[in-house]
């Protein structure tokens, strides 16, 4: 009997434990439970509790750059900033405590966000004259990086950034068709406009091609001419259908994914990709034969 395609809490799991190492048994064995085991009762306790912190965190950051707001409950925020710091900073000590490849984790993307979730406040309180070599309002702006923190702890995020994985060659293809596009058709807004309707230099007409391409149009800089005012047309309309474009790619792929036709786990020997149909005798990638599943 085929056995049933992992969910992604269960994949996103299995993926920790195979590349950071899970302790056998101890206290460590549990603390890894809870803090990356989402689906156990400990581990949806731990993610509500933290998304909630940093959900509160990422307000006190933001309340604390209004001016009236600070005057008024300065030493409040300041105390919750202390905080959510310590909490944050636990949070970080007990997730590399309680795995086999500590550095591995501190060396990947969820390992950096954490880190840079409590590095500023300490900077701040280490170097005071840090605005000499650093301007006050970057450390308060990292601070704001604890927002992507949720993406550990919501595992929809896991599967959205699959679909972007799986989709990247199509999106890069379609990204670079647009911008030849959108760098021909500046080229000759410029050769039509002219510097006298402010199309000053081919960079500057191209600027212009993409606030328009995107539907945005700033009015900066606008056609004069019938001819660039049916091409500006035109480009409107082929803005609409080329947003478009992405969502369906994306869309695609997280349906694949949602209906369980890849395979936790299936790898390319050859390539290394992982977006292999089940059914799949040759990579799509490289074109290397697979091995039977």
């Amino acid at each position: 009997m085929k056995a049933a395609p992992l969910t992604p809490q269960q994949r996103s799991a299995q993926e920790a434990q195979q590349r950071y190492g899970k302790p056998e048994a101890g206290w460590r064995a549990h603390m890894y439970n809870v803090i990356f085991e989402s689906e156990t009762r400990a581990g949806r306790a731990f993610d509500l509790v933290l998304i909630v912190a940093i959900l509160i965190s990422v307000t006190v950051v933001v309340l604390s750059s209004v001016a009236s707001v600070a005057a008024r409950h300065g030493a409040l925020l300041l105390g919750l900033e202390w905080f959510f710091t310590f909490l944050f900073t636990a949070e970080y000590l007990a997730r590399l405590s309680c795995l086999q490849h500590p550095v591995r984790y501190a060396r990947s993307f969820f390992g950096i966000i954490d880190l840079l979730a409590i590095v500023p406040t300490y900077v701040g309180l280490l170097l005071p004259g840090a605005h000499v070599l650093i301007d006050v309002r970057i450390l308060r702006l990292l601070r704001m990086f604890r927002i992507l923190k949720l993406t550990s702890y919501v595992h929809e995020y896991t599967m959205l950034g699959r679909a972007l994985l799986a989709s990247r060659r199509k999106i890069l293809i379609f990204l670079s068709v647009v911008m030849m596009i959108v760098f021909l058709l500046g080229t000759v807004m410029y050769v039509v406009e002219g510097p006298q309707n402010g199309f000053s230099s081919i960079p500057t007409s191209i600027y212009w091609a993409i606030s328009t391409m995107t539907t945005v149009g700033f009015g900066d800089i606008t056609p004069k001419t019938d001819i660039g005012r049916t091409i500006a047309s035109l480009m409107m309309l082929l803005g609409w259908g080329i947003l478009a474009v992405p969502t369906g790619i994306i869309s695609a792929e997280m349906t694949v994914q949602r209906g369980g036709r890849q395979q936790a786990g299936r790898r390319c020997p050859g390539c290394g990709e992982r977006d292999i149909d089940d059914d799949a005798n040759y990579c799509k990638h490289c074109g290397d034969s697979l091995p039977t599943p």
